[in-house]
């Protein structure tokens, strides 16, 4: 455990292993539990009944809804949010009478990601910055900045800006957040902010 460990709150009945580092201000709930080595930023929330496994990094102020599983492998940036129920898988051809110890493929879910409720994304496949997975999503994929991506296997139908708002692209392919008023545009299948 870290030596900050005054700097952040965690429930009596969660289990936090040796070796993790946590930033201050996290909140760790009701019986979850951190592995050995995991790195977590600051004012990140953990919800109830949640395992975080050894060695996953996640940014500050990333929140995780109550039954997820993030699983070696898994890298979050900033301001990620994990919906109830969502689950990662780290290795593709799972055998329980064959050890794949160590052969974890890697995702990366990058900053202020949304990932909703019993979406599963299938290792190897990245999420970039602001996208957004759909409840119940299967990620078989990479998935790009701003996409919104939704069913099974996902696809994508859109993009969003990073309020989470749905962009309406006009005739010159640009559009604005309707809540923050942000312009955004698309240009050869990639969204930028301006």
């Amino acid at each position: 455990m870290s030596d900050t460990q005054a700097n952040f709150f965690s429930h009596p009945s969660a289990i936090i292993d040796e070796g993790c580092a946590i930033g201050e201000g996290t909140k760790i709930w009701h019986f979850s539990h951190i592995m050995s080595n995991c790195s977590i930023g600051k004012k990140c929330n953990i919800g109830q009944n949640v395992v975080i496994s050894p060695e996953v990094v996640l940014g500050n102020n990333v929140k995780i809804q109550n039954n997820v599983s993030v699983y070696t492998g898994v890298t979050c940036e900033d301001d990620v949010f994990l919906g109830p129920s969502c689950v990662f898988t780290n290795v593709i051809n799972p055998r329980s009478n064959v050890n794949r110890r160590g052969h974890y493929e890697k995702t990366h879910v990058g900053r202020g990601a949304t990932i909703g409720a019993n979406a599963t994304i299938v290792c190897g496949n990245n999420i970039g910055a602001f996208a957004f997975i759909g409840a119940g999503a299967v990620v078989t994929k990479e998935v790009p900045p701003y996409a919104l991506i939704v069913g099974n296997p996902a696809r994508q139908i859109g993009w969003m800006s990073e309020y989470g708002h749905r962009l309406n692209f006009d005739g010159q392919n640009q559009a604005v957040c309707p809540e923050s008023n942000e312009h955004y545009i698309l240009s050869n299948g990639i969204v930028s902010k301006q």
